[in-house]
């Protein structure tokens, strides 16, 4: 037989043509193709007579050759889909029991991912705000030292001034002081000029204009680039605008901070409401011009206290421009120790970085940088993100183990419609609208439920999160979303039951290979398994937030009522001794320095004494307290004796931690001469106490005299807590009668410490719940179909003397088989997640088999009890109305 293939045209070519050319001219014009393509093909090779071809087919592509679709095509269609959409209403009417767990199901995963969805953009737009973000930088330090090192954003005061002059890369460099009340003493007391009882404010920070410019803030009122360019002035937020200018216009204002008259500050502009949107979270910032907080503080390089940011020229390569930021390091850090003779000169010359990040990575990539801007965390992001996929999966898992299960019910009408003539093509199109038809009823449910839960939400995550109904890509977007979704959900399914023979299905011979349902078996599998990560997940955290808040620190922090602000009281001893009388008050202590992270800190660098040209200095705390202060706050003195006042040379005395005492290698600390910027004598030591998060171990910490501070400690005893603050209240009255109080409890504080731990905790809870109901729904629907499909069998095992409990057993069984394999599962995943998650704690709990029995436990009493009502019902039914039906 001759070979035609290598003489004839492309297949793919011609039918090409076909399909676009009108008929009248398809068949004339086709001939005439080929003729020429025959003649081509015996003088030329073969790709160029094909390549021709294509050309002239191609070229044939002219508005009178097109073939004309015939409109009743389009109305045809558009009659089949409403077909198709009929026919799954009428399915979904007739099922109404799982069509209801169905859109249940489907409802509730899709209403987790929207507010999952919403919490992460909400996350992701911190800093987008930024004008030239891309040249925005935060400058970080980074010491490199093996055990010893770490990433500091804290710089003196001098270098912004300096990379301005030195570095031509870099277009700006701005600075921020970012502890609220730091150097306001810990208390930010605000009035305007005209009034007379001041209000506490927290979000103060002193900000250079050269940081605004950078920024590019946004302002309601005033000019960016002029808000902060005169001493004395501050820049307040919006919301503080509107709270105590309301229906005017603050700028040119004078306000009074923390009560001292002599001091006004004039408001030089509004800027919007930023703090949930950026890591820089204040409401008021301070202008540094003119400030010098001592004497030679701004060309120091004594004390690193200043944020700096920078904003490069175009087309600067940060990486090359990091390298370059070394001479800061060479030619003034170095050149500062050299001259003081500090022995870490080496150190720092070996160890010592700057480094660039992004201002876009400095909300959610700061894990590892030691700084007091607000911070999220990418993991978080990142592990909510895989919740929400996982919930999403378990609903769409419903759906297809749903769907299949009822395959039999389905089969005849497959069958049939095969048999007179409906293609597998129209079927799964058919099978694929009832998914879309549920995704979009879901969607609309699941929008209802994020509606109404929005506001627990915000609360429990910390957030302001609100729906975006009026922004224009919202409802495109769940449009997309629901039609993404439904053919996700339904394609498995469509694919399955169009798949259906016809000759087998009019014997009978489906049914049975429906029930068999290895694939159903494996989704639920697959629920359970993520029911019980979640489950592990959530006792592990609440086990860990349970240990920190009731395991022994160091210290008593129960029915210690801290006030605040009491830095401005001008008889503050006074005070401290009417509070002293006030029944049930044990004891009373003055300090601006409180054990809790994100109080007040000063850290310095510590020696033996002579010898700090000799030896590496010892970082550590040194909190000015009085002599009430371990007392009061039931701390253990293991050495020594606390202050007196009545000796002089105790302002020279210094009180050490056993972690201080190890650090600079003292085994008998008291008597011995320690030096700082001065000399002290060490008089006690107390046992370690945990002053700042459990996630890093104790660190050296010192106590030096002081009788004034920020904060007032009181120690009470006392089962009327009511009456015991109201006595407090009326001596805080007759000191300060224009300044509310304020307090709070020692124990709230330190458990707020832990507030991002408890909100992952309670997410973890919420979402294990959720993801425990959705897989029940369809564990539900399952046993309610298999009770259904082997009622027959059931009630001829009842005829025949079978037991309630021989019931059960044989309904339950495969269920509770098959939670056993997902403990098998979850138990490994869960153990492995959580033993990392643990490791970010010093002080940790250990990982017990309890833990996971106990999560297994919940999984299997969940499933018997999801499936139990099934089986009790068809155990407790009259077999006899069964059979007589058959």
């Amino acid at each position: 037989m001759k070979d035609t293939t290598t003489t004839s045209p492309p297949k793919w070519a011609r039918n090409f043509f076909h399909w676009f050319c009108n008929d009248y001219l398809a068949e004339a014009v086709m001939g005439d193709l080929e003729e020429l393509y025959g003649r081509r093909r015996t003088r030329m090779a073969k790709w160029k007579a094909d390549a021709l071809f294509l050309w002239n087919v191609f070229q044939f592509i002219q508005p009178f050759a097109l073939r004309k679709r015939k409109s009743h095509y389009q109305h045809n269609q558009l009659a089949m889909l409403r077909s198709y959409f009929i026919i799954a209403w009428r399915a979904m009417s007739r099922q109404k029991l799982y069509a209801g767990i169905k859109v249940g199901g489907f409802a509730l995963g899709i209403a987790t991912c929207l507010i999952i969805a919403l919490y992460i953009r909400h996350e992701l737009r911190h800093d987008k705000w930024i004008a030239d973000k891309e040249r925005v930088y935060r400058v970080y330090s980074e010491d490199i030292k093996e055990g010893d090192g770490g990433k500091w954003t804290a710089f003196p005061a001098p270098v912004a001034s300096i990379i301005r002059e030195e570095f031509p890369e870099v277009e700006n460099a701005g600075r921020l002081i970012p502890f609220s009340g730091w150097f306001l003493a810990g208390s930010n007391l605000f009035r305007r000029d005209d009034q007379i009882e001041n209000t506490y404010e927290e979000g103060f920070a002193y900000a250079d204009q050269e940081l605004l410019d950078i920024l590019q803030l946004p302002m309601v009122s005033g000019n960016v680039h002029q808000a902060l360019a005169k001493p004395r002035s501050l820049v307040i937020s919006e919301r503080i605008a509107k709270k105590y200018f309301p229906r005017e216009d603050p700028v040119g204002h004078v306000v009074i901070l923390n009560d001292q008259d002599s001091l006004p500050y004039t408001i030089g502009g509004v800027m919007e409401d930023i703090k949930d949107r950026s890591h820089i979270n204040f409401d008021f910032f301070i202008s540094l011009k003119g400030v010098e907080f001592w004497e030679g503080e701004q060309t120091n390089w004594c004390c690193w206290n200043y944020s700096v940011y920078i904003k490069t020229q175009p087309g600067t390569d940060p990486k090359v421009l990091e390298k370059k930021l070394l001479s800061l390091r060479d030619n003034h850090y170095l050149k500062y120790l050299r001259e003081k003779e500090d022995q870490s000169l080496a150190d720092a010359q070996k160890n010592y970085f700057v480094r660039l990040q992004p201002v876009e990575d400095v909300y959610l990539r700061s894990a590892e940088i030691h700084g007091s801007a607000k911070q999220g965390d990418i993991v978080y992001v990142k592990l909510m993100g895989g919740i929400a996929l996982f919930i999403l999966l378990i609903a769409c898992v419903n759906f297809i183990n749903l769907t299949t299960a009822r395959s039999a019910n389905r089969a005849k009408e497959v069958g049939l419609r095969k048999v007179v003539g409906s293609l597998r093509s129209y079927l799964i199109r058919q099978f694929l609208s009832e998914s879309l038809l549920y995704s979009a009823i879901s969607f609309a449910f699941g929008l209802v439920i994020v509606w109404l839960v929005m506001p627990y939400f915000s609360m429990l995550a910390g957030s302001s999160l609100v729906i975006p109904w009026t922004e224009p890509w919202f409802f495109p977007m769940l449009g997309i979303a629901a039609l993404i979704v439904g053919i996700v959900a339904g394609l498995y399914p469509s694919i399955y039951l169009s798949s259906f023979m016809p000759i087998a299905v009019l014997k009978g011979n489906v049914s049975r290979g429906a029930r068999s349902g290895k694939m159903r078996g494996a989704l639920v599998v697959f629920q359970f398994t993520t029911s019980i990560f979640l489950i592990i997940g959530t006792l592990v955290i609440h086990s860990q937030m349970n240990y920190i808040l009731n395991t022994k620190i160091g210290f008593d922090k129960d029915q210690v009522i801290m006030i605040e602000g009491t830095n401005t009281l001008d008889q503050q001893k006074t005070f401290k001794e009417e509070l002293k009388q006030v029944p049930h008050v044990e004891n009373v202590s003055v300090s601006s320095y409180i054990p809790i992270s994100g109080s007040k800190r000063d850290q310095n660098g510590f020696w033996h004494n002579g010898k700090s040209k000799e030896e590496q200095s010892i970082g550590a705390q040194k909190w000015y307290v009085d002599e009430d202060y371990i007392k009061t706050l039931g701390m253990r003195l293991v050495e020594g004796r606390t202050f007196n006042p009545d000796i002089k040379s105790d302002t020279s005395a210094i009180i050490i931690n056993q972690a201080m005492a190890k650090a600079l290698g003292l085994k008998k600390p008291v008597g011995e001469l320690i030096q700082n910027w001065q000399t002290w004598h060490i008089i006690g030591v107390v046992e370690d106490f945990n002053f700042e998060s459990m996630k890093g171990k104790i660190g050296p910490l010192s106590f030096v005299y002081g009788d004034r501070g920020a904060t007032i400690s009181v120690k009470v005893k006392t089962e009327d807590m009511q009456q015991t603050l109201a006595s407090i209240r009326s001596v805080w009255d007759k000191f300060m009668p224009n300044q509310p109080i304020r307090y709070s409890f020692l124990d709230d504080s330190y458990a707020h410490m832990y507030e991002d731990v408890q909100r992952m905790g309670r997410i973890f809870t919420c979402f294990a719940v959720l993801a425990l109901i959705v897989a029940c729904l369809g564990l539900f629907a399952l046993s309610a179909f298999m009770v259904e499909q082997r009622g027959k069998e059931i009630s001829i095992r009842l005829v025949l003397g079978a037991s309630v409990n021989n019931i059960f057993t044989m309904v339950t069984q495969n269920f509770v088989m098959l939670v056993l394999i997902s403990i098998a599962l979850a138990v490994p995943l869960g153990w492995y997640a959580m033993k990392n998650w643990l490791q970010a704690y010093e002080y940790r709990i250990s990982l017990t088999w309890d833990i996971f029995l106990i999560a297994g436990l919940a999984a299997i009493v969940i499933a018997l009890m999801t499936v139990s009502y099934q089986s009790i019902k068809v155990a407790l039914a009259n077999p006899v109305d069964r059979l007589r039906s058959e």
